[in-house]
C-alpha cells in the first residue's frame, strides 16, 4: 500500500487541504467499498475514475487485507490573465458557418428569377421539373433525378399568379418532401390571397385562410416542418393562419427600395408617403429615417377620395409606398393630392405589382408633364413575373430583383 508523508507541524491555511492527508485520516476503515465512497464524497474535486480500490490477497495464513490506490491527477497551473489587446489577440476567430448547398426547383413562370438567385450564391444549384399536360388538361409532372436529391436541402420557387397554376405547383410541393430530402423550403414571394383576410359580413370567405391551410398541410421532410418564405404579406397577423407543419418566414422588399433611394441625385430631399393608415403601420418602422406623409381615404356618399392626414410634401420628392397595387386607383388619387400640395416630384414603390387587365397603362412617366400627371419612377419587385414581362423597359417602371434576398434566406 502507498505510504504518506506526515502532516506539517504548522497548520496549513490552504482552503483545499492535501488530499493525501485526508486519505491518511480515513484509512482506519476496513471496508474498501466504504473507503472509496468516503473518498469520493470528501474529494469532490477529483474525478471518480481517479479513485480505485482493490482487494489484496493475504499470505498462506489465510489473513486478508486490502489496499486503496489513490490516483490523483496533476493540476496544471492556470494560465496568466491577459489584459486588453493581448487577451483579444489570443482569442481565435469564430469559424465561418459553411454554406448550405440548396437544390432549387422552380415553376416555369419563375425561371428568370430562379436563374438570378443561382447567380447570387455558389451554394445554390438549379434543378428542373418537366411541366406537361395530359389531353384532359390535368398536369403531367416529372421531377428529374429524384434519387439524386435524397439527403439534400431542397427549395421550390413558386408563383401562384392564377388559380389555374396553383394545383400543379401544389402537386410538386406535396411530392418533394416525400423524396427523403434533408429539408424543404417554399419560396412564395407573393401570397396572392393576402388582401382577403377578414370577414366583414356573414358569408364572406377569407380565402387567405384557405390558402394558408392548404400550404400548412405540406408533408414534413426528414428535417422537420417546411419553411415558407413570403415577401411583404398584406397583414402580419396572417402568420397565425398557418399550422404547425410550416414555419412562415416573412421578408420585405423595402430594403431594396432604401438602397435604390440612396442612389438618387436628390436622395437628401426624399419624403415617404403612405396612402393609408394600413400601409403606415406595415412599413413606417423600416422607413423611419425619412420625413413621413400619411394620407387616408375619406368617403362622402358614393364618392371616395384621398386627403393628407399628416406631413408636408411641398418641394419634396415624395415616394408613395405600399405592399401591392391592383387597379392603381388609390395610388393615382394619392399622387394627385400630393401634387396639389406642392410636391416637386412623385414616385411610387410596391413590392407586388399585380396590375390586372393591364392597369399599369394608367401610370404615365413624368417626362416634363409634371407630378400631377406622371411619376418620376415606379419601382416594383419581380415577385409577379407576368407583370415584369409586361412593364420591362417601359418608363416609369423599374424592376428591383428579390434574387439576392431569396438567396440569403435560403442559407438560413
Amino acid at each position: 500500500m502507498a505510504s504518506f508523508a506526515p502532516p506539517s507541524s504548522s497548520p496549513s491555511k490552504n482552503p483545499n487541504p492535501n488530499p493525501r492527508l485526508q486519505f491518511a485520516k480515513l484509512h482506519q476503515s476496513r471496508s474498501p467499498r466504504s473507503l472509496t465512497l468516503l473518498l469520493r464524497r470528501r474529494l469532490p474535486r477529483w474525478s471518480p475514475t481517479a479513485i480505485r480500490s482493490e482487494c489484496v490477497g493475504g499470505g498462506g495464513g489465510g489473513g486478508g487485507g486490502f489496499g486503496v490506490h489513490l490516483h490523483i491527477p496533476q493540476i496544471s497551473p492556470s494560465p496568466p490573465i491577459m489584459a486588453g489587446s493581448a487577451a483579444a489577440a489570443a482569442v481565435a476567430p469564430a469559424p465561418k458557418r459553411p454554406k448550405k448547398n440548396v437544390l432549387l426547383f422552380y415553376c416555369e413562370e419563375m425561371r428568370e428569377l430562379a436563374e438570378r438567385v443561382v447567380l447570387e450564391s455558389d451554394g445554390i444549384e438549379l434543378r428542373s421539373i418537366s411541366w406537361r399536360m395530359f389531353e384532359d388538361g390535368f398536369p403531367n409532372l416529372f421531377i428529374s433525378n429524384a434519387h439524386g436529391i435524397r439527403g439534400q436541402h431542397v427549395a421550390f420557387l413558386a408563383s401562384f399568379s392564377s388559380p389555374r397554376v396553383i394545383f400543379e405547383q401544389l402537386s410538386i410541393i406535396y411530392a418533394l418532401p416525400r423524396l427523403f430530402i434533408s429539408s424543404f423550403s417554399i419560396v412564395l414571394p407573393f401570397f396572392p390571397t393576402g388582401s382577403y383576410e377578414r370577414m366583414e359580413d356573414e358569408g364572406d370567405v377569407a380565402t387567405a385562410f384557405t390558402l394558408a391551410r392548404i400550404l400548412s398541410n405540406t408533408p414534413i421532410s426528414r428535417g422537420g416542418p417546411t419553411s415558407l418564405v413570403i415577401f411583404d404579406i398584406h397583414a402580419l397577423q396572417e402568420r397565425f393562419y398557418f399550422g404547425d407543419y410550416v414555419l412562415p418566414c416573412f421578408e420585405s422588399g423595402v430594403p431594396l427600395l432604401k438602397s435604390r433611394l440612396q442612389q438618387l441625385p436628390d436622395s437628401e430631399n426624399i419624403s415617404i408617403a403612405f396612402p393609408d393608415d394600413g400601409s403606415w403601420k406595415r412599413f413606417h418602422k423600416q422607413l423611419q429615417h425619412f420625413p413621413v406623409i400619411i394620407c387616408n381615404k375619406v368617403r362622402e356618399g358614393d364618392r371616395r377620395f384621398v386627403r393628407i392626414k399628416e406631413g408636408d410634401p411641398r418641394g419634396r420628392h415624395v415616394v408613395i409606398v405600399d405592399d401591392l397595387v391592383q387597379s392603381g386607383g388609390t395610388l393615382i388619387e394619392c399622387q394627385k393630392v400630393l401634387a396639389a400640395h406642392g410636391a416637386a416630384k412623385i414616385s411610387a414603390y410596391v413590392t407586388h405589382g399585380i396590375f390586372p387587365n393591364r392597369s399599369f397603362e394608367r401610370f404615365q412617366h413624368d417626362n416634363g408633364v409634371g407630378p400631377e400627371n406622371g411619376l418620376s419612377n415606379f419601382w416594383i419587385t419581380d415577385s409577379c413575373p407576368l407583370t415584369v414581362k409586361q412593364v420591362k423597359n417601359r418608363p416609369p417602371f423599374e424592376i428591383l430583383s428579390l434574387a439576392g434576398a431569396i438567396a440569403a434566406t435560403l442559407q438560413i
